[in-house]
């Protein structure tokens, strides 16, 4: 592929082979290939992290499915909590290919995008980190990771807050730390207390912030009865937000013009 692209461009470089050219020239003729090879190096990259991607994938997998750490599977919730999950954490998750940019109420990252960076990156920080990811989870991630797998490491391995100073990794953890309870045991508003967490652990956490993580699972409560339709992609809060929560958030995560009239 890469071999036609600069085929297709050879044209450039003998332009910039021709003897004795002006200097300005040579300066134009070289500017000209400055983003020919920008995207060959770009589409490098995007191979490199694709193909060791899936090839560490099975591994991966393999390790984090095991028994002894999948402690709860989708099948074991009843069929409400478990569309209530898909419809505040990813309402596309049976349809889209591991991305979703269009669907109301999705946000910045779906399931497979949530699963890739628990286990494909040490330190996730914005920027390139999310071309990664997205990589990972339309190319890798969703051909070789079955939506019920998929579902089952969110399940168990989810960041839902730090509870009594200790951060908490998947819902069964979180239902012992937060309420005493297992999972299978939680009461409605507990167990939408802990998918409230899933977009932002410690600002909506029932411990640090009880009012903010009850008004959430109000929130969740009309979205999930079809009281409240998202306005938009980026519609995750389905509703203004205080001040004090705001500024609590992640930077371009809530976008106060959707709910403008």
């Amino acid at each position: 592929m890469l071999s036609k692209h600069f085929k297709r461009n050879e044209h450039l470089l003998d332009t910039c082979r021709r003897r004795k050219p002006s200097p300005l020239r040579t300066f134009l003729c070289w500017a000209g290939l400055v983003p020919l090879l920008l995207g060959a190096a770009l589409l490098l990259y995007c191979a490199g992290v694709v193909v060791k991607a899936r090839r560490a994938t099975p591994a991966i997998m393999a390790a984090a499915l095991s028994p002894e750490k999948a402690l709860i599977k989708p099948g074991e919730l009843p069929r409400r909590r478990l569309d209530q999950l898909l419809k505040v954490e990813d309402p596309d998750f049976l349809g889209h290919k591991g991305v979703d940019l269009k669907t109301p109420g999705a946000g910045l990252t779906t399931i497979t995008q949530a699963v890739v960076k628990i286990f494909y990156f040490d330190d996730f920080k914005p920027g390139l980190a999310k071309l990664k990811q997205t990589l990972i989870a339309r190319f890798a991630v969703h051909p070789l990771v079955s939506k019920q797998d998929q579902l089952t490491l969110l399940l168990n391995y989810a960041y839902l807050g730090n509870c009594r100073g200790v951060p908490v990794r998947g819902f069964a953890a979180a239902a012992e730390c937060y309420y005493g309870r297992r999972f299978d045991r939680l009461r409605e508003d507990e167990y939408l207390s802990l998918v409230a967490l899933l977009v932002a652990p410690d600002t909506f956490s029932p411990v640090l912030n009880p009012q903010a993580n009850k008004d959430r699972v109000e929130r969740i409560k009309k979205l999930v009865a079809g009281e409240y339709t998202p306005r938009h992609h980026m519609d995750i809060y389905y509703g203004p937000l205080d001040p004090r929560t705001q500024t609590a958030l992640a930077p371009a995560s809530y976008l106060p013009g959707i709910y403008e009239n």
